[in-house]
């Protein structure tokens, strides 16, 4: 058993695991339980045999440590002390970390004028749609939100229509304080109703002499953010 790689649930008891399919395990004793937080440290621990502990919390998959032998742990947290100890690594930190900020500059401007570009406003609504793009594009990019705009599993223009569609419905629906049924499929289907209504918003500003509602949702949301 000890040899073996898992991904495992927390057990019924401090220093227990569940598997899927229910069973309880207790670690070898001569096991450690390494929190998150040094992602280098864990990725080379995780190299050998060892247990992830992880939960599912909403929608997300939360990493609660990982259980390995302790000799192991405490072989690799004892490396990287001597590597980060040296000037060498400082300096290619440094650069590892300018280069991340580059890229994620660089994605924002990209990410922007996708959301531009699906906005598609007539030339008379063009400072509405970069007030708008500028509210999604800063709620959607930063690094670690875990939102649509970070993955890269779709296309660029797919992310930016997703992330004004969720903009639109947490800030222009009643969405947030809506109770919605504990049914399979009814909060998609609730949300699929929400971005036709979203759409329907956009197309006034999309269709020239389109009218806009004398209380449009869209500006009083805008308007919040810089009020």
């Amino acid at each position: 058993m000890p040899h073996l790689t898992r991904i495992t649930q927390p057990g019924p008891a401090p220093g227990t695991v569940r598997l899927s399919n229910g069973e309880v395990l207790v670690p070898p004793g001569d096991w450690a339980l390494l929190p998150p937080g040094d992602a280098a440290l864990t990725g080379r621990v995780k190299k050998g045999p060892h247990w992830a502990v992880q939960e599912k919390r909403r929608n997300k998959i939360m990493s609660l440590g990982v259980w390995a032998p302790a000799a192991t742990i405490e072989q690799h947290r004892h490396q990287l002390l001597q590597e980060r100890a040296d000037p060498a690594y400082s300096r290619k930190l440094a650069a590892s970390r300018h280069k991340r900020a580059l890229e994620q500059e660089t994605y924002v401007e990209d990410f922007a004028g996708a959301v531009l570009t699906f906005l598609a406003f007539t030339p008379p609504h063009a400072h509405l749609a970069k007030r708008l793009a500028a509210a999604v594009t800063a709620h959607a990019t930063p690094v670690g939100s875990g939102t649509v705009a970070r993955t890269k599993r779709i296309p660029l223009e797919t992310r930016a229509r997703a992330a004004v569609i969720a903009w639109l419905r947490h800030a222009t629906t009643t969405y947030d304080s809506m109770v919605i049924p504990r049914i399979k499929g009814a909060r998609r289907e609730t949300r699929s109703l929400l971005a036709k209504e979203s759409l329907r918003l956009l197309h006034h500003y999309r269709t020239p002499g389109g009218l806009i509602p004398s209380l449009c949702p869209l500006k009083k949301a805008l308007d919040r953010i810089h009020a």
